[in-house]
Order: structure tokens, then sequence, then C-alpha cells
């Protein structure tokens, strides 16, 4: 079930952030999320702006993911390429999961396209794990785009038909 993260849930989100880093160490990304991103006060903003979503079981939260419908700053200059279409998106950021349970990354997506049909994602260029999912389920790789401290992020986009 996906729903709605609460201030409750944050100790388990902060687990599932700290497994997903330690996953992304032992996969050759070691700087993607590095030095504690996200950070808890990060994860409260999105709590408080209604866009922390978690996937919960029967055993507890195995995911954690925002999404929200608005402009990225971010994804306003794309290079090496364009984006397939222009007009208001939905954003999915900071997709992670606990490693104990499988599909997390399907609901997160089942979620999103159900909501919206224009979506935009990133992710980091050793972060081979991301991009063959983000692919998988549909999403074209658009060019690159630029995070606030200036590195560097591939683009993906995803049309409904």
């Amino acid at each position: 079930m996906i729903r709605l993260a609460g201030q409750e849930d944050m100790e388990q989100i902060l687990e599932i952030y700290s497994a997903a880093r330690e996953y992304m160490v032992r996969s050759g990304n070691p700087t993607q999320w590095a030095g504690g991103y996200p950070a808890r006060e990060l994860l409260e903003e999105d709590i408080r702006r209604g866009q922390l979503y978690v996937d919960q079981g029967e055993e507890g939260i195995h995911g954690v993911f925002v999404f929200f419908i608005g402009e990225d700053p971010c994804y306003r200059v794309i290079q090496g390429g364009a984006w397939l279409k222009e007009g208001p998106y939905g954003v999915i950021h900071r997709v992670a999961g606990d490693g104990k349970a499988r599909g997390v990354f399907q609901r997160c997506m089942e979620f999103c396209k159900g909501r919206w049909g224009n979506l935009r994602i990133d992710t980091h260029g050793d972060n081979h794990t991301m991009q063959h999912l983000i692919q998988k389920h549909g999403f074209q790789k658009c060019g690159i785009v630029y995070m606030e401290d200036g590195t560097p992020r591939i683009a993906y986009q995803y049309l409904a038909p």
C-alpha cells in the first residue's frame, strides 16, 4: 500500500535511506547520496508539503519516495537532449527501498503513473540499478540536468500512451 508519510514514520524512513546509501556504496555509486543525504530536515519538509510517500506492507514500511506535480527548478535546463513534452509534469525523487521487499520501485511507478501521465525522474550516472529500473518502466532518456549543488544527473521522462 502506498500512503503519505507521517512524522511517526521518520525512524523507519531514515533506516531505509541508510540501507539505500549502503547499497549504493556496495554497487559502485558512493557519491550520489553521500554525507547522510537526504537529511531529516529535508524529509520533514517533504512531509509538511504532503509529497513524501511510503510503501507499506504487512511487516512495515519497505520503501519511500517523493512525488509531486509541479516544476522542479533543476529540470528547467537540460543539456545533450530535450524533454519529450513540456507542460505540467509529475516529479519523482529519492526512491529508496529497504532491500527486504521486492517490487518497491514497481509499486512507486504504478502509483505515480496512476496520478499523472507526464512524469520526470533523474539519477546519478553511477546508479546503474536505478537507470535499469527507470528504463524498464517505460521512461526515455532525455539528457543531462544539474542539481542545486551542480552535480549532473541523467534525466528521464515518461509519457502515458
